[in-house]
């Protein structure tokens, strides 16, 4: 696990981690209200203007419009069962990123549950549409929440793929360095998703 105690893993669940000064991730808001009222509250001191849900099962929507009516909601709820990620589902967080970056000093929050898998390929896409190098991009959200398995990222790779070329980068090359990526930074994703189930609600 590297520099990722075990006993700190389900500490990181709903913590705010910062990837860039526009681009934040984490868990999900808390099941109880008092709970999800504290927390949202932080995200919004972390000058959150934008919130990019891609949980399938559930949807805060409701109660950020009764909190915060001024945060931008963004519903984009996916699977996380390790298949494939559709194209559109890549644009459609993209689009939502561009509609937040339209506005000054935005700042996106982009969450799925547990902050491991959907919501930081998402940040990845973000980052790739930016253009951020794809190594630097799994560098900075891994550094930022160590927590990160980022693994939808070939499928962010795909979707991207247009832009990449565009950019004059082989996405052959992109896919090979990206897997050599994941190799030298292995992390055990069952034990932090076990941990962090067992520990918080």
């Amino acid at each position: 696990m590297g520099d990722l105690a075990p006993d700190s893993i389900a500490s990181w669940h709903r913590r705010v981690c910062p990837v860039t000064d526009w681009l934040l991730i984490s868990g999900d808001l808390p099941s109880r209200p008092v709970d999800a009222f504290t927390k949202l509250h932080e995200w919004l001191e972390a000058g959150v203007t934008d919130i990019v849900d891609v949980r399938g099962e559930w949807s805060d929507a409701r109660l950020v419009e009764r909190i915060a009516p001024h945060v931008r909601y963004h519903y984009l709820g996916t699977h996380d069962d390790g298949t494939e990620q559709d194209d559109d589902w890549f644009q459609a967080g993209i689009d939502a990123l561009r509609i937040a970056q339209q506005h000054a000093n935005s700042v996106t929050m982009v969450h799925c549950h547990m902050g491991v898998n959907r919501g930081p390929s998402m940040a990845f896409a973000y980052l790739l549409d930016q253009g951020w190098d794809p190594i630097e991009a799994l560098t900075a959200i891994r550094s930022a929440r160590p927590i990160a398995g980022i693994i939808y990222a070939p499928d962010a790779i795909r979707a991207l793929a247009p832009v990449l070329t565009e950019r004059g980068l082989d996405i052959d090359v992109v896919n090979r360095e990206v897997d050599e990526w994941f190799d030298r930074n292995d992390i055990d994703i069952a034990t932090i998703i076990r941990r962090i189930r067992v520990t918080n609600d």
